[in-house]
């Protein structure tokens, strides 16, 4: 059913800031987030059906520096499209994790992944107040609410004091945190529908154990 839905509502395309990657996107978000809307309060927006401007920067970082990950495994956080662990399994990370709550948005990682070549392991769960495992947690744009960023933060910071490399892509959301490394920036391409621009600044950061 969800993967029937996806199929449905989204179409194979390359990323604007990453060509590298074929991602289901749709054509026409704001009719595909009023369609979702109407499903009732329950159903969670489609955020697995765009290329956020944190994951697309991510992705790009990592296919640039494939010696970040390659050969190392990577959990892509709140993965929305996959598009961040499609990137980490295209340059040698491995095992690659996709984690969701949404199972649409596992569902087009999934499809994601298989268009483009790669295995990525999908867990749907609320990960936030486990032990990270993952030599290298990633996440794009986490930090989109206040309730998100107070309960992301410590499950970052608890994987960097374990030794893993933790790695986040923001465009300037309103409850970045303070105090992270910035690795890189970019000038990102968006959907001028959902951000109101045309792009976006958009930095890499990461993340420390303080």
């Amino acid at each position: 059913m969800h993967l029937d839905f996806i199929r449905s509502n989204t179409k194979p395309a390359p990323v604007p800031f990453v060509p590298e990657v074929m991602l289901f996107q749709a054509e026409e978000p704001i009719a595909l987030w009023e369609k979702t809307e109407e499903a009732g309060p329950e159903q969670p927006p489609p955020f697995w059906a765009f290329a956020w401007a944190g994951g697309q920067a991510l992705a790009r970082h990592l296919l640039d520096n494939p010696d970040l990950i390659s050969g190392r495994s990577v959990l892509d956080l709140a993965t929305g499209s996959g598009l961040v662990a499609v990137a980490a399994a295209l340059v040698g990370g491995s095992p690659v994790t996709a984690n969701d709550i949404d199972p649409f948005s596992l569902a087009a990682t999934a499809a994601n992944a298989l268009e483009n070549g790669v295995k990525v392991d999908t867990v749907e769960d609320d990960l936030l107040d486990s032990a990270p495992e993952q030599q290298v947690i990633l996440a794009g744009d986490v930090f989109y609410s206040r309730e998100m960023a107070v309960r992301v933060l410590p499950y970052l910071r608890r994987a960097a004091y374990g030794g893993a490399l933790v790695l986040v892509g923001d465009p300037g959301r309103a409850y970045l945190p303070t105090g992270l490394i910035k690795r890189a920036e970019y000038e990102v391409p968006v959907i001028e529908a959902l951000e109101g621009v045309a792009t976006r600044t958009t930095t890499v950061w990461q993340v420390t154990s303080s």
